[in-house]
């Protein structure tokens, strides 16, 4: 069986914030520190035959900081090889990233500095996600969304966000980072959302939906960006869509054609 992704992709400051701390990873594509703002979502195609990498990295620790840590995770993402075993591609991205943010907080003085991190990587036969902190994966099938992706957060008082206790940037004398990952398979129709906190804090997961089932996909994330400003954008919102399409086959739509034609 043969499929085409349908993605696309936006980022953007929000309403509060001073600078943009979040980046992504999306068909090798990803912000660099002095690109201009993004004036429009990324929008692209890519076959199940081709291995891809989407992802989202919201960065912490200062304004400056937590910019440089996802720059320099989505960096490092752009260079993933998935080769036979993606699942171990991708937790070597997490430790190898990790290292670099580490390594950059050393030599320039700062005691804290990290991102999260939320990846699908898209294989042959097969899905696999990556993610560590709290930027989530959904995936939405007839309607009913689910999330796929595991919130690395611990229990925090009544009306304040829970805190991380998993991101990239820690130092493997302080903790051993624990990515979670996942394995499954996708399917004709299947819609997966990858986004930064920007967008679930502002907009419910049931307004969600009715979003990505009553909209097109090239629209959806435009409507779901203007919720998250409309209800306060308070965050920097980044959003990246995945649809999976099945690809008609012409050449065995037309010997199956022929076949019936002759029976």
């Amino acid at each position: 069986m043969r499929y085409k992704i349908y993605y696309s992709c936006f980022s953007h400051i929000g309403k509060v914030r001073r600078v943009n701390q979040d980046n992504f990873i999306c068909n090798n594509q990803y912000l660099n520190l002095t690109d201009p703002p993004m004036e429009a979502p990324l929008y692209g195609i890519k076959k199940s035959s081709e291995n891809a990498v989407f992802g989202i990295f919201d960065g912490m620790g200062g304004e400056e900081c937590g910019e440089v840590a996802a720059y320099l995770a989505s960096k490092a993402a752009s260079a993933i090889d998935l080769g036979r075993n993606p699942a171990y591609a991708l937790a070597q991205f997490c430790y190898s990233a990790n290292d670099d943010i580490c390594a950059y907080a050393e030599s320039n003085g700062i005691s804290s500095m990290g991102t999260t991190a939320a990846m699908l990587a898209f294989a042959k036969n097969e899905i696999i996600l990556c993610n560590i902190g709290d930027s989530k994966v959904f995936r939405f099938c007839n309607g009913v969304a689910e999330q796929i992706s595991k919130d690395h957060t611990s229990i925090s008082a009544y009306g304040t966000k829970p805190p991380l206790y998993q991101s990239l940037g820690i130092p493997t004398d302080e903790m051993i980072i624990d990515p979670y990952l996942a394995r499954g398979e996708y399917h004709d129709g299947d819609l997966f959302l990858i986004c930064s906190d920007g967008l679930t804090d502002m907009v419910s997961l049931p307004e969600i939906t009715r979003v990505l089932c009553t909209t097109s996909m090239k629209d959806s994330i435009k409507v779901l960006f203007e919720k998250a400003l409309a209800k306060g954008g308070r965050d920097n919102i980044t959003i990246i869509l995945c649809k999976i399409q099945r690809q008609s086959d012409s050449i065995l739509d037309r010997l199956c054609f022929r076949k019936r034609k002759g029976e």
